[in-house]
């Protein structure tokens, strides 16, 4: 028999098998095929849901990291002007305590016009101090304070300033802080949905629906999860 009069059989035979299957498959058939669908459906949104919760992880994420850097920065350049307060509110202590003794002097050597001029020097809040510390008759009471700077007049706004840097530096580097847990909360959201991914990319391979169903159930659980995160975390916008 020619070669192509068997071909032509064969061809016939699996025309009227593949009619056959026809007949009968599209009742036995297409309720597992639309299941087979309904789950690719399904698995194609989770993929949206993920894509999209990613990308606005990672976002946050790189929004609160900046904004811890710029923190930290704030407060090693407040610290800095702290530090610069402090050591001038030093020179100026040394300042008024070196003219104070310079005055001593001349009040001893009854220089009284030198004593003058000294007393015109210190720098304005001492000059309050000293004016109370004299009134309380420093020199011949042992009782009286010490010096002009343990009166309760006297006032060291430089020295105030410093305290000032130090705090806000203090609450900046707070802050620093509490942006990069946030950071890192929403890279652990998404170490989550990159388990999500996962999941589905695995579950995909699997041909046994419960198999696959429940992967994909698991997946989705954690995407879930995963939002539910993202939503109550405080969130960024950038300018």
């Amino acid at each position: 028999m020619p070669e192509g009069n068997i071909n032509a059989e064969v061809a016939e035979h699996l025309r009227e098998h593949g009619a056959h299957d026809e007949d009968d498959g599209p009742t036995a058939h297409k309720p597992s095929r639309r299941r087979i669908e309904t789950i690719e459906i399904l698995e194609a949104i989770l993929l949206a849901v993920v894509a999209i919760a990613t990308a606005l992880s990672g976002y946050q994420a790189a929004l609160w990291d900046g904004e811890s850097a710029k923190e930290y920065a704030t407060s090693s350049r407040l610290r800095s002007e702290s530090v610069e307060k402090h050591l001038e509110s030093n020179q100026i202590v040394a300042y008024n305590a070196d003219t104070l003794n310079a005055w001593l002097q001349a009040y001893v050597a009854g220089d009284e016009e030198l004593q003058r001029i000294l007393e015109r020097r210190f720098t304005p809040e001492y000059e309050v101090a000293f004016t109370a510390w004299i009134a309380e008759d420093p020199l011949t009471d042992p009782d009286a304070p010490a010096g002009p700077r343990f009166m309760p007049e006297y006032e060291d706004p430089v020295l105030a300033e410093a305290g000032e840097l130090g705090k806000e530096a203090t609450h900046a580097f707070d802050l620093g802080v509490e942006y990069r847990a946030t950071g890192e909360d929403y890279v652990r959201v998404t170490v989550i949905l990159a388990a999500v991914l996962f999941l589905i990319a695995i579950g995909q391979r699997f041909k046994v629906r419960g198999v696959r169903r429940s992967v994909n159930t698991i997946a989705g659980v954690l995407l879930v999860y995963a939002v539910i995160l993202i939503v109550i975390y405080p969130h960024l916008y950038g300018a």
